[in-house]
């Protein structure tokens, strides 16, 4: 079942869906959620909530995992690959104790490819790369890259940090984030890699070493936009040519609306007004 066939389906309730974007009002367009296809959603939820401390709920038919400043929703159906060599890469979640966070990962089973992951020439000890204050990269059941960052005072035991695109036009793409949502361009920080802001998280982008695939139907299959008067955001896209793949759609049942596009390098993404009102208040 699609998506939007699925969101017919669901009735949210904030009684079971707590806060958790903390950022939700801090924008127009606030980064709001992932889409997971998985093979087990509870191999997942061992993964997302025993491991990484997500809190697990439901949101009608969905399962979804809660981690600040993020919902991982988790649907049970085939995949076409992993993130790694899609147009969206990997996510990213900062942790407060790197050391801690990478040793219980590794306690419960789950293979650490840090070394495999970081560019040549950046030196890993134990599993932990030497870059910034520490990153590290384990691999999710079905192949979901995520990458673990040293968040130094952090209060919360994990969080969102940043979604990282892959593509052979690094800077076009980023260029394209900025223009149609918004995001304030950081000043590179690291080597080899450029991004932007947007309330929730971080956009990284990189230069990959050749061409990528669509995201739709592949282990992250989209990623979502929580935005503010989404109906007249609908029309600017398609007055700057942007195709909407799935048009804008009022569902009342949930007091939602929400589109779907496809940026232009395949990263397939959900827009949304509401959700965030019903999953993060």
């Amino acid at each position: 079942m699609t998506f939007v066939t699925a969101a017919m389906l669901v009735v949210l309730s904030s009684s079971t869906v707590s806060a958790q974007l903390l950022t939700v009002k801090e924008g127009p367009i606030v980064y709001g959620h992932h889409h997971l296809n998985v093979t087990s959603v509870e191999e997942h939820k061992k993964f997302w909530v025993d491991t990484l401390g997500g809190t697990a709920t439901k949101a009608g038919t969905f399962d979804v995992i809660k981690i600040p400043n993020v919902l991982i929703f988790l649907s049970a159906r085939a995949r076409s690959g992993p993130t790694k060599g899609s147009s969206l890469d990997h996510i990213g979640f900062s942790v407060p104790n790197l050391r801690q966070f990478v040793d219980k990962v590794k306690a419960s089973g789950y293979q650490m490819v840090t070394a495999a992951e970081v560019p040549a020439g950046v030196s890993v000890t134990d599993d932990i790369a030497a870059r910034g204050p520490g990153i590290a990269y384990v691999m999710a059941p079905d192949g979901v890259k995520v990458e673990l960052l040293q968040s130094n005072g952090q209060t919360a035991a994990i969080m969102h940090h940043h979604i990282h695109l892959f593509g052979e036009q690094s800077s076009e793409m980023r260029a394209w984030y900025m223009k149609v949502f918004g995001a304030t361009e950081r000043p590179n920080q690291t080597s080899g890699i450029i991004s932007a802001d947007l309330p929730g998280g971080v956009l990284n982008f990189s230069q990959s070493p050749g061409p990528v695939v669509p995201t739709r139907g592949r282990a992250l299959d989209h990623i979502g936009f929580e935005v503010r008067n989404l109906a007249e955001f609908c029309k600017k896209l398609e007055a700057q040519g942007i195709k909407i793949d799935v048009p804008f759609r009022d569902v009342p049942a949930l007091k939602i609306t929400l589109a779907f596009i496809t940026d232009p390098w395949g990263t397939y993404i959900e827009l949304n007004e509401g959700l965030g009102n019903e999953l993060f208040q």
